[in-house]
């Protein structure tokens, strides 16, 4: 079952998609201390959770989208796939992101990583 955030923010759209849209830059997800991107796959470190891969499958900065999969992982993950789409909105602008990942008993664990995430991107924001 595809776990579903919708969260707006009181910034520009351009603003949040600098910060989510930049595959390379990972300050909004917390845990992670390091990136490595090679043009199409990103290699993060998380200490004491190990190293994950991430395959950037499709990036639009004029749409403001991006759709990514966990190709690595020490979770015995068998699929993962997540989108993010930015919106303009009356009052600055909306995040939909969506992650579908397998099996379900991981879904408790992505869902409180993209709450952490969501929190961490309203704290960059804010000390903007």
């Amino acid at each position: 079952m595809p776990i579903n955030k919708i969260t707006q923010f009181s910034c520009t759209p351009q603003q949040l998609w600098e910060i989510v849209g930049t595959p390379d830059r990972v300050d909004w997800v917390p845990g992670v201390t390091d990136c490595e991107f090679d043009g199409e796959v990103r290699s993060l470190t998380l200490p004491g959770a190990g190293s994950i891969k991430e395959k950037i499958l499709a990036h639009n900065n004029q749409d403001m989208t991006m759709q990514y999969s966990c190709i690595e992982s020490p979770a015995p993950l068998e699929q993962h796939l997540a989108s993010i789409k930015i919106l303009a909105t009356a009052g600055g602008c909306e995040m939909q992101w969506q992650t579908e990942v397998s099996p379900a008993a991981f879904e408790p664990f992505i869902e409180d990583s993209m709450n952490g995430a969501l929190k961490q991107i309203q704290t960059i924001l804010d000390g903007a």
